[in-house]
């Protein structure tokens, strides 16, 4: 894995800071040093540190340097001040604009495969490298994102487990306050029929009812005659 980006902020600790400060200001002499050396150019670097002190590297002579800044930037001034020297600066620009971007074209031709003809090998194994290089860095930030994705699912499925255990927790607490209730529902209906049994003196529920058709009885009351009315 590779090491983790570092926040560009100043750091509170001065112990760390000056630590860092004196790491960090050897590395850019170091660069540099290399950059004039390999490109033949002429650097100057000036550091002042928070506490004021100086530190400067110049790879001819930092007063040299400095008279050639100031030329150049005030040759850039009027340069921009005069209109048709301004119209010289920016189409000098536009054509080496226009260079980069034909190399970055034909650079992009050659690393898909396309125009090889005329290269040597040495230029080919350039290009083989950097395609590995590339390939290197897409499969491993691949590899990242494939992790993260995991850890996501595997996270999701732990909740959703979470999730599955709680409900069948649930669904067996109403099971069983369902199971209670019939018990008290028959219990009750039990007591309920039990009050209304039948005593050993009644008819019983199934006992035959018989019906039989008698005379009226005579009424012990004469209905008086018309004469004597």
């Amino acid at each position: 894995m590779g090491r983790g980006k570092i926040v560009i902020q100043r750091i509170d600790d001065s112990t760390s800071r000056q630590v860092t400060f004196s790491k960090r200001r050897k590395g850019l002499i170091k660069k540099a040093k290399e950059l004039a050396i390999l490109c033949d150019a002429e650097v100057g670097l000036i550091i002042f540190s928070s506490t004021g002190k100086l530190y400067d590297f110049a790879s001819s002579s930092m007063k040299s340097t400095i008279e050639r800044y100031n030329k150049t930037k005030m040759e850039q001034q009027q340069q921009l001040l005069n209109p048709a020297s301004e119209v010289k600066f920016w189409q000098r620009e536009a054509a080496v604009l226009r260079q980069e971007l034909h190399a970055l074209q034909e650079n992009h031709r050659q690393l898909m495969g396309e125009q090889l003809n005329g290269l040597s090998i040495k230029d080919l194994r350039n290009i083989e490298n950097q395609l590995e290089m590339s390939l290197r860095g897409i499969r491993t930030k691949k590899e990242e994102m494939l992790n993260d994705e995991i850890q996501e699912l595997n996270r999701k499925r732990n909740l959703i487990h979470q999730e599955n255990i709680e409900l069948s927790s649930e669904v067996q607490r109403i099971h069983q306050e369902n199971v209670e209730l019939h018990k008290k529902v028959y219990a009750l209906n039990k007591n309920g029929f039990s009050q209304h049994e039948p005593d050993d003196k009644d008819e019983e529920p199934d006992a035959e009812v018989r019906l039989q058709l008698c005379q009226p009885e005579r009424s012990t009351y004469d209905t008086p005659s018309r004469s004597q009315v």
